[in-house]
């Protein structure tokens, strides 16, 4: 043990405190003396554990959806209590890509070139009627795109027109549960197959 984590618990101890393992930790802590643990988990859980409360957004707003997932990001619902700390600005920084609004024949491309810019794992929620199926500017126009799922693989649909923020945080939260499920071991790769259809 370090000096400074003796330091740590030793702080601890006279605050009357003791060092408290989160909720949704998924292993067992045993204490092994000397002041050290143990942790008794499988290395799948604890890297999904770590992923899915640490995940990098980058936005892909492009009309009125955007101003809820900005919303959702300010002081008043606070994504980054849940673990999306930091929009990322660059698409290489980033694991998540929130699409809000909607996408035209022009932006698809772009779309997916920065999907595959994306560090590996990635994730992508679409958000509101527009980025689900081209919402009601489909309809009347030769140029939408009926849906993100057309041009890259789609994890989590938020509905709405627009959704609000707390539709956009549980959508988050659903995308989460998902990592958690993850198997490093058979975990597929969703861009593969997915221009020819097969996904």
């Amino acid at each position: 043990m370090g000096v400074e984590k003796k330091r740590f618990l030793n702080q601890l101890e006279a605050e009357g405190l003791k060092q408290v393992v989160p909720d949704d930790f998924p292993g067992k802590v045993i204490p092994g003396g000397n002041g050290g643990n143990i942790v008794v988990t499988t290395l799948d859980s604890v890297i999904n554990w770590g992923r899915s409360n640490s995940l990098w957004p980058l936005y892909f707003g492009t009309s009125c959806c955007a101003i809820e997932m900005m919303q959702t990001g300010a002081p008043k619902h606070d994504f980054s209590r849940f673990g999306f700390e930091v929009a990322r600005p660059s698409a290489r920084q980033a694991d998540l890509i929130i699409i809000a609004g909607t996408i035209v024949n022009k932006m698809g491309p772009v779309l997916r070139r920065l999907y595959d810019q994306m560090a590996e794992p990635k994730y992508v929620i679409a958000m509101g009627a527009c980025a689900i199926s081209g919402g009601p500017f489909y309809y009347n126009s030769y140029s939408v795109i009926k849906g993100a799922d057309h041009v890259i693989p789609v994890d989590v649909y938020v509905p709405g027109c627009p959704p609000r923020p707390e539709a956009l945080l549980e959508g988050m939260i659903m995308l989460q549960q998902k990592i958690k499920t993850e198997n490093m071991k058979h975990k597929v790769n969703p861009i593969d197959g997915f221009d020819e259809g097969k996904v």
